[in-house]
């Protein structure tokens, strides 16, 4: 399956230049090189009809597919990084934030909130990889351990989306606590009989697959996601071994337990509300969620 870690750019067709197609019109499926309008696509979720190929969406965009809509209630919104580090490598991270959450129009990688699912209130974290590769730092953590620990205060069923390259190196020992924060949330939410579950999509690496991306009561997977925590190299190089081909591959994980279920992302909301009606009989709860 090819990576989708960006949405591919407009190829020539053969029989036409380059300058000849109208931009933002068309976009190439990487499977089948299949020239499909964007207006298709959108419409079908950003999923390839013939191939079933999934393009990578944005945070707001997925939030909208998987919820009723004008039910979604952002939370936290205000929580922004900072440089506790006064990190630089190519560039000061104090530069690299501006830069992200002006291409962006997110403060950081993760939008959290409220909401309801078919009816049923949920408490939804989604990743949007468009920022820094959705690293994970304070911020990102924080927000995440606050939508847990919401859910778990709320009695309601809490669904993670995750998208990322993993912790972000730009705030060290920061970073890393998020792992232990989010999975200790999570913890406390399990105790109370309350439901979790994980959404992995391309990629999800790194510290978040180490840490609450795969601690769901159900993990589920898109098609041809890549999941894993260090690159093939680096495991090889460790293990000293030969890997088996797509190793990291979604479709390899089902086989082995890792991941529960691969759901398409245009039958995910129907299928989460299945599992939800299963896993959670408490009744909705009467306050506003």
């Amino acid at each position: 399956m090819p990576p989708l870690f960006a949405k591919p750019q407009l190829s020539s067709l053969t029989s036409k230049k380059k300058e000849d197609i109208p931009k933002n019109l068309y976009e190439k499926c990487p499977i089948t090189g299949e020239m499909v309008f964007v207006n298709e696509l959108r419409e079908n979720l950003w999923v390839v009809p013939h191939s079933g190929f999934h393009f990578p969406i944005d945070a707001r965009e997925r939030i909208a597919s998987m919820l009723d809509a004008g039910t979604f209630e952002e939370t936290d919104q205000e929580l922004g990084p900072v440089d506790a580090l006064g990190f630089c490598d190519s560039k000061p991270y104090a530069s690299r934030i501006t830069e992200y959450q002006k291409k962006t129009g997110e403060r950081d990688a993760v939008v959290c909130g409220v909401g309801r699912m078919n009816g049923m209130p949920v408490s939804l974290a989604v990743m949007d990889f468009r920022f820094m590769a959705a690293s994970m730092g304070s911020v990102v953590g924080e927000k995440i351990t606050r939508a847990i620990e919401r859910a778990t205060l709320r009695r309601i069923p809490v669904i993670i989306v995750s998208s990322s390259g993993g912790a972000r190196m730009q705030e060290g020992v920061y970073s890393l606590m998020q792992m232990v924060k989010t999975s200790a949330a999570l913890g406390k939410h399990g105790e109370e009989g309350l439901p979790f579950i994980s959404i992995l999509t391309h990629p999800t690496t790194g510290g978040v697959t180490a840490s609450f991306a795969v601690l769901g009561d159900i993990n589920i997977a898109e098609p041809g996601a890549l999941i894993g925590f260090a690159g093939p190299r680096v495991i090889k190089e460790t293990i000293r071994k030969d890997l088996p081909e797509g190793f990291q591959t979604a479709e390899f994980l089902v086989e082995r337990g890792l991941v529960d279920l691969i759901v398409s992302r245009k039958d995910m909301k129907k299928k989460l509300t299945q599992l939800l009606s299963a896993l959670h009989k408490g009744e909705a709860p009467s306050e506003k969620i």
